[in-house]
């Protein structure tokens, strides 16, 4: 088994975090599932994605999520088709299978598609910006720069953050503005961009990070997203979507799973302070909020002309019995410029903003 293969293989009995992990470490988001040495499968990102939903937990074996179909190809198929069939269903690899079932041989896209981009499934809704905030933590930067107007690679933050919706088709931008709102306005209005359909709105003090969405009511009539202007998901927008509708919800928080691992022994004990279990270097997953959200229109009319967090708008709804999803994605496809330490980190991954 070559390398490419052996690094893009799992046991069936692996667990969910492991196939995770493996995708993280190697950018990938499809797996090849062996028991033993026999090929049985394929797992994806999107499998995992779905057994979080589910609230699978992230020990489940392999076996237990894989999907039962998957796409593949005969010995003796035409390569043309072959390539057309990976491109139209964004496959980064397709397994070739014998008569019998077995797999003969693997092609990766990056030898047969390395010029192009997946296609990608398009809709057109409004995203509101959230980019009024002072970016305390990035000074003394953002003494002198707004934060949206801080550069990654050959754009700046919040440009970056709308050419990912732009390759889903979305153009109508609805930015939000407080500090520095003067430069962000004429930054855009020298901006030879016909990509951007913008209107701005503004908040005259600082109302959290949803009191300013109230002044959208007469603006936004459907479902629209909502982005922090500091944060690149690299991930299937048209597939946060369809959750959201599919399980009518009225927001939608986009979450990234992320695995700390634990360097010691942990216990828990009884009430009396008796040993109950003791674990040896156990893994904590956890899912973190990212600052990208999906919401309905319907949910401007409950946002009060006060302070009001999207938290807040959150614990509000789940008190009273309405739907609010979560949408996993992985640690890797989740990037907050929000500090120092993140945004070197970010402006050093320059292929991370490539990405669509």
């Amino acid at each position: 088994m070559n390398t490419k293969i052996s690094n893009r293989s799992i046991d069936v009995n692996a667990s969910m975090i492991s196939a995770l992990k493996q995708m993280e470490a190697h950018s990938y988001r499809l797996l090849l599932v062996f028991d033993g040495d026999t090929f049985v499968g394929v797992v994806s990102i999107g499998d995992i994605q779905r057994s979080v939903i589910k609230n699978k937990p992230m020990m489940t074996p392999i076996k237990g999520i894989m999907r039962k179909k998957f796409t593949f190809a005969n010995e003796g198929d035409d390569i043309t088709n072959i390539k057309r069939m990976m491109f139209e269903n964004r496959i980064e690899m397709m397994p070739i299978l014998d008569v019998h079932g077995k797999l003969t041989n693997v092609l990766f896209w990056e030898d047969l598609l390395k010029d192009k981009q997946p296609k990608l499934k398009q809709f057109n809704i409004p995203v509101v910006i959230m980019a009024g905030g002072k970016g305390e933590r990035l000074k003394p930067l953002t003494n002198i720069y707004p934060k949206p107007l801080i550069p990654v690679c050959e754009k700046t933050i919040i440009e970056t953050i709308m050419d990912k919706f732009v390759a889903h088709g979305c153009h109508d931008f609805l930015i939000s503005l407080n500090y520095k709102a003067d430069a962000i306005r004429q930054y855009f209005n020298q901006l030879a961009c016909t990509d951007y359909n913008i209107q701005f709105f503004q908040e005259e003090k600082p109302m959290g990070t949803a009191g300013s969405l109230r002044f959208l009511k007469d603006l936004i009539k459907g479902t629209f997203f909502v982005s922090n202007c500091d944060i690149l998901i690299n991930d299937d927008y048209a597939a946060m979507l369809e959750y959201h509708h599919t399980n009518h919800n009225e927001l939608t928080v986009v979450a990234a799973i992320k695995n700390y691992s634990i360097p010691y022994g942990t216990i828990t004990t009884s009430e009396d302070g008796l040993l109950e279990t003791f674990e040896e270097k156990p893994d904590l997953t956890l899912k973190i909020n990212t600052g990208l959200y999906i919401l309905e229109a319907s949910l401007l009319d409950e946002i009060p002309n006060t302070f009001f967090h999207i938290t807040h708008l959150m614990e509000k709804l789940k008190s009273q019995g309405r739907r609010v999803g979560v949408y996993p994605i992985s640690q890797n496809d989740w990037q907050d410029m929000g500090d120092w330490h993140e945004y070197l980190k970010m402006i050093g991954q320059s292929e991370f903003t490539k990405k669509e």
